[in-house]
């Protein structure tokens, strides 16, 4: 008896070649400046290196959603592949973006990133308001209207260190995160 015979070859054949894994790592991350300095505050300054870190990631195989911050910190929210750790893109899209900071500002000019990072998985749902938010982290800190769990970012990782956000993950969103705007 020959499987083809009674086609279960060609039907595992076709379950085959529709099966496909899928992954939607969508994550927020928080980086900032050496010592919080404002070394992002020169305009032209701020888009090369946003380009920079897009296309870093976008190297790096991720969909970047939105890119924000301010002259001290850095925010980007992504779709991460599950082909590269997250420890692995932030060294290469922090690594490239500074130098390439340091090359747009001049040997007279200081630029560094701090060591490490925060990074926040999102539902599907949440996306949208935290792209929104983070296109729009000017007016938020001009009005003092901030989403303070995400804005928080360790100086250096230690372990053990508790993050504010881990009160408020019980409710799935940072505290504040519903609250009118």
């Amino acid at each position: 008896m020959v499987l083809s015979d009674f086609g279960v070859l060609s039907r595992y054949r076709d379950v085959e070649s529709t099966r496909r894994n899928h992954t939607e790592i969508a994550l927020h991350i928080v980086w900032t400046t050496w010592k919080r300095m404002p070394l992002l505050a020169d305009e032209s300054l701020e888009r090369c290196v946003w380009r920079t870190v897009q296309a870093e990631a976008e190297k790096c195989k991720c969909t970047v959603l939105a890119i924000g911050g301010m002259p001290d910190h850095v925010h980007l929210v992504l779709i991460q592949p599950p082909t590269i750790t997250l420890a692995k893109l932030l060294n290469q899209v922090k690594g490239v973006s500074s130098s390439v900071a340091r090359e747009h500002l001049g040997s007279e000019q200081f630029f560094r990133w701090a060591n490490g990072y925060a990074a926040f998985s999102l539902s599907r749902p949440h996306c949208k308001e935290v792209v929104a938010y983070v296109l729009r982290q000017k007016e938020h800190h001009a009005d003092q209207n901030l989403w303070q769990d995400w804005e928080w970012t360790p100086p250096m990782y230690t372990p053990n260190t508790p993050s504010p956000m881990a009160d408020s993950m019980a409710e799935g969103l940072p505290s504040g995160a519903c609250d009118a705007r």
